[in-house]
């Protein structure tokens, strides 16, 4: 199984906070999920964690590489840029999407984040969905002492919710 690649910056187990969720799904593609990961219009149909969601290009809803864009999630609103982005193909059915996100508030509300997806088929029509998230700042630190892990929670809904929606077709 593949894994994700983080900047040295952004290095789980360096950072105030990381959190790693996975899922894997039965009856479905990478692509059957690309579709819904890379289309911010679908993102509030199936996750209530994101609102707000504005690209800069103003074509359309898709991410690109190098994309900037914003949206409000776990009561930040949030800045980000696309950092890796590569599409399921015949050749290769493995998906990667990350982004850097950052909240340029003052020393108790910024916040420092690259969050990833890896999304690989398996034998068997099954997928696995895997998405990390390490954080740099002290709102981050303060997330990740709560209970339950906002984040971890969170996130989950957020594969769960792809998963739902890829096999439902919404």
């Amino acid at each position: 199984m593949q894994s994700i690649q983080f900047p040295t910056r952004f290095l789980p187990g360096t950072t105030d906070n990381f959190v790693s969720n996975e899922v894997i799904a039965s009856d479905l593609t990478t692509a059957d999920i690309w579709r819904y990961l890379v289309d911010t219009s679908k993102w509030e149909r199936y996750y209530d964690n994101a609102a707000n969601i504005e690209l800069t290009n103003g074509e359309n809803s898709l991410l690109h590489y190098a994309e900037r864009f914003h949206f409000d999630t776990f009561g930040f609103p949030i800045d980000a840029q696309v950092m890796e982005l590569v599409a399921p193909s015949a050749d290769d059915p493995t998906a990667r999407l990350a982004w850097h996100g950052w909240n340029d508030g003052d020393e108790d509300s910024s916040i420092d984040v690259y969050h990833a997806f890896l999304i690989e088929q398996l034998p068997g029509k099954r997928v696995r969905l895997l998405t990390q998230e390490s954080q740099i700042g002290k709102s981050a630190a303060d997330l990740a002492v709560q209970k339950p892990n906002p984040m971890l929670n969170g996130h989950q809904a957020w594969l769960d919710g792809l998963v739902k929606a890829a096999k439902e077709n919404y």
